[in-house]
């Protein structure tokens, strides 16, 4: 396993982690545990350090699956790095749902504490941008979870650049902790926000990112190249919108031609797809998601792959992935 600094921060995350999107939470309680134990030790084992959560995934239950499992695992916790997210809410009620505000923030993530069975989360990230909260409140607020110890690291995902820049410069105007991490999507299908509005950012104030959907909700499996198959994500109840996007003609035929490269390789396509965001040097943990073993050690196979992409192949990839509809 290769193992990356947090942009600027001391903080070192595995090349490849393991993310709970969609993977935990999703079945009745009992399976999603028994699910996720084989799944996260065998990640842990392959040189996986850093474990991605949210509030918002299967309202808490994802927080409590992993929680569960790393009470069975028994990890020691100097060796795990773990995040969740702030922002969407799982309780209805005024300030406690789409909000960035101070009550929400340092309640919710005492909620997500409890959840996950932890005193601190390593990472903990505003899920979105809240445009009705002041941003030097939101700021203040973080600042103030890692002065308290709850947190170590705080970061944004899908903030603009301008959003981000605000953020520093708030931290920077009050001596507080600034962000260090942002978390977009990034993949061969979506590239823009990583590699065209951030590019400043690197530089500037020293932005690490943890990039999710590497393999674009699975479009870059593969296997939505002739339907849906039974069983896959775009099936599951609540995820309607996402079907649209993994059916869609014009992609599915970008996909097509990656495979084709891949097939040259005699590579698998997800590891293919995986080790091209390997490549990208500012890309700081690629976050993959598994529901089984087999699937896990596919992922951590793109690896080996990176080495395959020299300049040839980029550029052919390069020029079969950049399109006008990206990001």
């Amino acid at each position: 396993m290769e193992y990356r600094r947090l942009g600027r921060s001391g903080l070192r995350l595995s090349a490849l982690s393991l993310g709970s999107w969609v993977t935990f939470g999703n079945r009745d309680q009992i399976a999603s545990v028994e699910l996720a134990l084989p799944v996260m030790d065998a990640a842990k084992r392959a040189g996986v350090n850093f474990f991605d959560n949210a509030e918002a995934y299967a309202a808490g239950r994802s927080e409590e699956v992993m929680g569960a499992a790393l009470r069975e695992l028994g990890w020691p916790r100097h060796e795990f790095v773990i995040s969740t997210k702030l922002f969407w809410g799982i309780y209805d009620v005024p300030n406690m749902r789409y909000t960035l505000n101070r009550k929400y923030l340092l309640q919710g993530l005492e909620h997500s504490l409890e959840r996950l069975g932890l005193d601190f989360v390593d990472l903990v990230y505003c899920h979105r941008p809240d445009p009705a909260t002041p941003i030097e409140e939101t700021v203040w607020a973080m600042s103030d979870l890692i002065d308290r110890g709850r947190a170590l690291y705080w970061g944004t995902s899908e903030w603009s650049a301008d959003e981000i820049r605000a953020a520093f410069a708030v931290a920077e105007r009050h001596h507080l902790r600034a962000p260090v991490v942002e978390q977009p999507q990034y993949n061969l299908l979506w590239r823009d926000r990583v590699e065209r509005e951030y590019a400043r950012l690197y530089e500037d104030v020293g932005l690490g990112t943890t990039i999710w959907s590497p393999l674009a909700s699975g479009l870059l499996t593969g296997k939505y190249l002739h339907g849906v198959p039974e069983g896959s994500r775009a099936t599951l109840p609540g995820y309607e919108w996402l079907r649209a996007q993994l059916t869609d003609e014009a992609r599915n035929e970008t996909v097509s031609r990656i495979k084709a490269v891949a097939d040259e390789l005699d590579v698998p396509l997800a590891p293919l797809a995986l080790a091209w965001c390997l490549k990208n040097p500012h890309v700081s943990s690629v976050i993959t998601g598994a529901s089984s073993l087999a699937q896990l050690q596919e992922n951590m196979s793109a690896l080996e792959v990176v080495a395959l992409l020299d300049d040839d192949v980029m550029e052919r990839l390069d020029a079969l992935s950049r399109t006008d509809r990206a990001s």
